[in-house]
């Protein structure tokens, strides 16, 4: 089974093209290119979590450090640390490369 990008996981249809980017705009996982490949992910939607603006739960996220108490109990987040395994890229290591 091929790896899921966090859009197609949660389908909130925040993907460019998406069914709801006219009312909720694209999001910043979809679209972010610092971290495109990383867990074998498109742009950052294998790493969301680290990444701002992204919507969880209806609302617009903020920083990695305000958002990390949602994200640590996602389903999505939990996948992709189990799929990764041994070769999940560390939180920190995540970040560097998006400040």
């Amino acid at each position: 089974m091929a790896k899921m990008n966090c859009w197609e996981n949660k389908k909130c249809g925040r993907e460019p093209g998406g069914a709801k980017t006219a009312e909720l705009g694209v999001c910043a996982a979809a679209t972010d290119t610092r971290l495109n490949g990383i867990h074998d992910g498109k742009n950052a939607g294998r790493a969301c979590w680290v990444v701002s603006g992204t919507l969880c739960g209806g609302k617009v996220q903020g920083t990695y450090a305000n958002k990390l108490g949602n994200c640590a109990t996602c389903l999505f987040y939990k996948v992709v640390r189990m799929e990764e395994g041994k070769n999940c890229r560390s939180d920190e290591s995540l970040l560097k490369m998006v400040q």
